[in-house]
């Protein structure tokens, strides 16, 4: 290739500008633009107050407890702490807060009065603080054990004795824990909470944990070789799960259990299904009696239950059976005002909801339900997988759309009040309705960001995936050819492909300054799109999303000459790093470099719901995780693939990367590993997040340069 080519002197541009070298520290000192923005929004029961976190600044992690009420926003609370805010909740009308800061649990009123630290029995940091509706408690969590504790600080207890419970531990440290939803039960379905208090606040709803059955796991840090390795439960694939059960627990200091079902019944269970115990169990108490929800081990039957917090038996609202699995809808089952379930359901190829007789509208995908308050229930929903609006039903006026602009929309209710999020290509705003009419604005205080994603939308391929095509801003057409590289994520949960600016595109526009041709792809597998599109992938964790990748890749580079198929790396994250390390090593024909940042890349080793939601009982279905793991295929790797993985991830262990790696010795394969001390499945942090990128940037450019081009170009230095 001589010096004159034009797929060389279209990367031969002007110097890169300073704006777009200072990117990565921008991306990192923002936390990857979070920092600055409110989140954890709660909205009181009346409507007339909204309570918020928010960071200092766009660069400034400490989290503030903001009220906006009366069209004005004011600050609640600045513990003045490096971390700030870290948790927070409020009674039912928002005058009571409580919240932790420095591990210590604090209140303070929005009706006036400054901070107040309350003392607390258990042992520090304590957690997920929690008042009764009526602010006269106030439950949290401390280690193992929910305690609960007057508002004025006195006669705090334990709700459930540790010492009556074999195997709970005052500090946390026993297998079993009250109130407490981690790691192991949040991934499992029972989402993030682990108790509710009762409308009343006599009495709470709390799960018990028990963890002993799970297998233990094990992480070093080599750079402190006298520190001490730490452990934790992970149920993965064919292993045992904790065990869940669920308890009202009164204030008097009564105790109830909940009489959940044990398992499916042989008459109702799937005709191939494997696993008839009811394992995942997610719950909430709103109304006067809590619902629950408990699903199969095989994921393929969920019923609704009613409690009756008198003696703890359950009435079944609701049995679903599906030949997949049943996919749980977040924020379902809920009732309105008048006892109208608010019901998941599957109509053909729509993910719909069922609000007492009344459907959704055909081909209206549900993403979830957000409220019922009264007669209204709101929700989130996409006609078209870009694009997510805000939805409400009520009698007499139906199915209504909300949002109009182009984007992602997500809303917190109150009484008549509305909180919309609502991020767009053009960045994020936060508005307060009242009545349906603009009743303030929360702040966004993001930084701007130093690059402009400039990309193209496409639907690509013979299944129409969407896409977004990232040139560089000083690229001209007929300029010549760039290497590509694919930025997807490729997973069911997640999307890359939406009309909202979101850090993934800022970071595939910023590739594309270096003179990249990026390529972004939401192929089967991914949300939004329907029931079909998602089940593509059941049995086959890889197959249908690669391929999906390279007919996208293919049909984009019929419709522009800027991309140059000789040269295509492809890199991502978790699932989208299982992708990249899956392309170079399933399809080298196609792929050149790849770059696989924390990839599951043997699914026996992950999550036991999350793989055997679509793989089935390892022992059952050997076949689908061989399918779908990397290690069989590390004897054909012939293209540099760079394995990055954080040593202290507990989500994918660093177990995967290494496993491949000392595949790939064996099979006498050059690669390259690089491992992250001390950081988790996460990677945003000054220092290593900014210092990743140009790695990667470095990585890719040397792999995907020809080799005959003299002077290829370098990362720029900061």
């Amino acid at each position: 290739m001589s010096d004159t080519d034009p797929s060389v002197e279209s990367e031969r541009h002007m110097d890169i500008p300073e704006h777009v070298e200072k990117f990565p520290r921008q991306y990192a000192r923002t936390r990857r633009f979070s920092l600055g923005a409110p989140r954890d929004v709660t909205v009181s029961g009346d409507g007339e107050r909204v309570l918020f976190l928010r960071s200092v600044s766009g660069t400034e992690p400490r989290a503030l407890l903001w009220c906006h009420e009366a069209g004005a926003e004011r600050l609640l609370a600045d513990p003045g702490d490096a971390a700030g805010v870290t948790a927070y909740a409020a009674d039912a009308e928002a005058r009571l807060v409580a919240y932790v800061a420095g591990g210590a649990l604090w209140t303070v009123r929005t009706d006036g009065g400054a901070p107040r630290r309350l003392p607390t029995a258990g042992p520090e940091p304590v957690g997920d603080p929690r008042p009764s509706p009526a602010g006269d408690h106030v439950a949290y969590l401390a280690g193992g054990v929910l305690r609960v504790l007057r508002a004025d600080g006195t006669d705090d207890r334990p709700l459930a004795d540790p010492g009556a419970d074999p195997g709970a531990a005052p500090d946390g440290t026993g297998d079993v824990t009250y109130g407490r939803a981690a790691y192991y039960a949040a991934e499992a379905n029972t989402g993030p909470r682990g108790y509710w208090w009762s409308p009343g606040g006599d009495a709470l709803l709390v799960a018990r944990v028990d963890a002993s059955p799970v297998r233990r796991r094990h992480l070093a840090d080599p750079t402190d070789p006298e520190r001490p390795a730490t452990t934790h439960r992970y149920p993965a694939a064919g292993t045992p799960n904790p065990r869940v059960t669920l308890h009202l627990l009164g204030l008097d200091g009564g105790h109830v259990p909940v009489r959940l079902p044990a398992e499916v019944p042989t008459a109702e269970a799937p005709a191939d299904g494997w696993g008839p115990a009811f394992e995942y169990v997610i719950a909430d108490w709103t109304h006067a009696a809590p619902l629950v929800t408990v699903q199969s081990r095989d994921q393929r039957t969920a019923w609704i239950l009613r409690v009756d917090p008198a003696d703890g038996s359950v009435e079944t609202l609701h049995r679903t059976t599906d030949e997949d699995w049943v996919a749980v809808t977040p924020g379902t089952p809920a009732l309105t005002a008048a006892g109208l379930p608010v019901l998941p359901e599957v109509r053909g190829d729509t993910r719909t909801v069922r609000i007492g007789d009344v459907v959704g509208p055909e081909g209206l995908q549900v993403r979830e339900v957000l409220a019922a308050v009264g007669e209204r229930v709101w929700f989130t929903a996409s006609e078209e997988p870009t694009e997510t609006h805000v939805w409400s039903h009520a009698a007499g006026r139906g199915f209504e759309r909300l949002t109009t602009e182009p984007g992602v929309h997500r809303a917190v209710a109150g009484g008549d009040t509305l909180v919309l999020d609502s991020r767009t290509e053009d960045g994020q705003t936060v508005t307060v309705l009242r009545g349906g009419r603009t009743a303030g604005r929360l702040a966004v205080l993001t930084e701007e960001p130093l690059v402009t994603p400039r990309a193209t939308r496409l639907t690509l391929g013979r299944r129409e995936s969407y896409g977004r095509l990232h040139l560089p801003s000083w690229y001209e057409p007929g300029a010549g050819r760039l290497p590509v590289l694919l930025c997807p994520y490729g997973g069911p949960a997640v999307q890359v492909v939406t009309r909202a600016r979101g850090w993934w595109s800022l970071a595939a526009q910023w590739f594309a300054e270096q003179g990249f041709a990026v390529l972004a792809v939401d192929g089967r597998g991914t949300p939004g799109r329907g029931v079909a599109w998602l089940r593509a992938i059941r049995g086959d964790r890889l197959g249908p999303v690669l391929d999906d990748q390279i007919d996208a890749l293919h049909d984009a580079a019929e419709r522009s000459d800027a991309l140059d198929l000789d040269r295509v790396g492809i890199r991502g994250w978790s699932y989208g790093g299982y992708l990249a390390a899956g392309a170079v090593l399933r399809r080298p024909d196609v792929f050149h470099a790849a770059v696989a940042g924390a990839a599951p890349t043997d699914r026996r080793l992950y999550n036991a719901c999350w793989e055997e939601r679509y793989l089935g009982h390892p022992e059952l279905h050997p076949e689908n995780y061989a399918r779908s793991s990397l290690l069989p295929h590390a004897a054909g790797l012939s293209r540099p693939l760079m394995l990055v993985h954080g040593l202290a991830d507990e989500n994918v262990g660093p177990v995967h990367a290494f496993r491949l790696s000392a595949a790939l010795l064996a099979a006498g394969r050059p690669h390259t590993v690089l491992p992250l001390p001390g950081v988790g499945h996460l990677v945003d942090r000054e220092g290593t997040a900014d210092a990743l990128l140009r790695l990667e940037l470095d990585f890719l450019r040397r792999a995907l340069t020809p080799r005959d081009t003299p002077n290829p170009p370098t990362t720029p230095n900061t």
